[in-house]
């Protein structure tokens, strides 16, 4: 394994998380949130753990940031920031 590539991932997943953490719009959360699941998926796959990559990508990245994308879209807001 390349512990450069790990190490890049790695600040990678950890640079996506407190970014999904510290924005204020719902649909860029969701939308990093999904980045912060592929990157995982990234991770697992590079430690060989090929089916719980298999999971993330298409629990983590797919149906779940298709539907955090589908209940920003339906809400509304009641203030104008």
């Amino acid at each position: 394994m390349i512990w450069q590539l790990d190490l890049a991932i790695l600040t990678l997943v950890i640079v996506t998380a407190i970014a999904a953490i510290s924005v204020k719009d719902l649909l860029g959360c969701a939308i990093l949130f999904g980045a912060y699941s592929f990157l995982m998926c990234l991770l697992w796959a590079i430690m060989a753990a090929v089916d719980v990559a298999f999971t993330e990508a298409s629990v983590g990245a797919g149906v779940s940031t298709v539907f955090f994308v589908a209940a920003v879209f339906r809400t509304t807001r009641r203030t104008r920031d």
